[in-house]
């Protein structure tokens, strides 16, 4: 049985936060639709960069013990887990069956890609 090391778990959490941040970057000015669109830009841009001083050395670490499509997919389930989350908290918009379904089956694709190395 293989160990997790910090290699193992740190760049999860690094892209997990990384995901926070890009999240709010990305729709965060959704919630603030009557200021300016260049000030939501440079808000974005603002919160963007501590997004990729997470991402860049979270996937480097990574990189180390995963493959770069096992990083990729990690990215995608975590995006898409935050975001659910960010969506419902955030932006008050409701999950539907039709999402979950969806998020299930990029799950199940998820899954696939990491049997790959068993």
């Amino acid at each position: 049985m293989p160990s997790i090391t910090a290699a193992h778990v740190l760049p999860v959490l690094m892209l997990i936060g990384s995901n926070v941040f890009m999240t709010f970057a990305w729709y965060g000015h959704l919630s603030y639709k009557s200021s300016a669109i260049l000030l939501a830009i440079l808000a974005s841009w603002m919160i963007a960069l501590p997004e990729y001083m997470l991402a860049v050395p979270g996937n480097r670490i990574g990189a180390a013990v995963y493959s770069t499509a096992e990083l990729k997919t990690m990215q995608e389930v975590i995006t898409l887990t935050v975001f659910a989350g960010f969506s419902v908290f955030w932006l008050k918009e409701a999950l539907t069956w039709n999402h979950a379904i969806g998020f299930a089956l990029i799950a199940a694709g998820a899954f696939f890609i990491f049997q790959a190395k068993a």
